[in-house]
């Protein structure tokens, strides 16, 4: 049974945008999905107005892993971290026109990368993890060591 992939999700697993590392990256995410074994790492680059002036990723994966980290970046670039945040992974699968159903996992790694980026970005700032409130910071899982996180 062949997968089908939109044009959109083609295009971007040929010709990914934003692959790459900043190395002066103030917020790096990596996430993984085990059962699958796709990793994506997120670098963001923020201004002092908390713009996200950059964004790069490195993801080892499926065409389906590598173009819903390039579209994410897409829409996370030259926009307020409280915006980024509140990237989904259905709105993910929208930019692409769909995904196959089995690949959906694909998109929530996506929405996890930035997240994760994000929170480390707030731990570098010394800003309390609870802060962003985001649903990876809500779990704990930003690592910033906080006792008290929203679960």
């Amino acid at each position: 049974m062949a997968m089908e992939y939109s044009e959109k999700v083609m295009e971007h697993f040929a010709h990914p945008h934003n692959v790459g590392v900043i190395e002066d990256a103030n917020g790096v995410g990596e996430v993984g999905n085990a059962k699958c074994g796709d990793i994506m790492k997120m670098y963001l680059k923020i201004n002092d107005d908390e713009i996200i002036e950059d964004v790069k990723f490195q993801t080892f994966g499926c065409a389906s892993a590598i173009a819903t980290s390039s579209i994410a970046t897409d829409m996370i670039k030259g926009k307020p971290v409280t915006e980024a945040l509140t990237l989904t992974n259905k709105a993910v699968v929208e930019a692409l026109d769909g995904l196959p159903a089995v690949k959906i996992h694909c998109s929530v790694l996506a929405e996890q990368a930035v997240k994760a980026a994000v929170a480390d970005y707030y731990k570098n700032k010394g800003i309390p993890c609870d802060s962003c409130l985001c649903e990876h910071c809500a779990s704990g899982g930003c690592g910033c060591g906080e006792e008290e996180h929203d679960q």
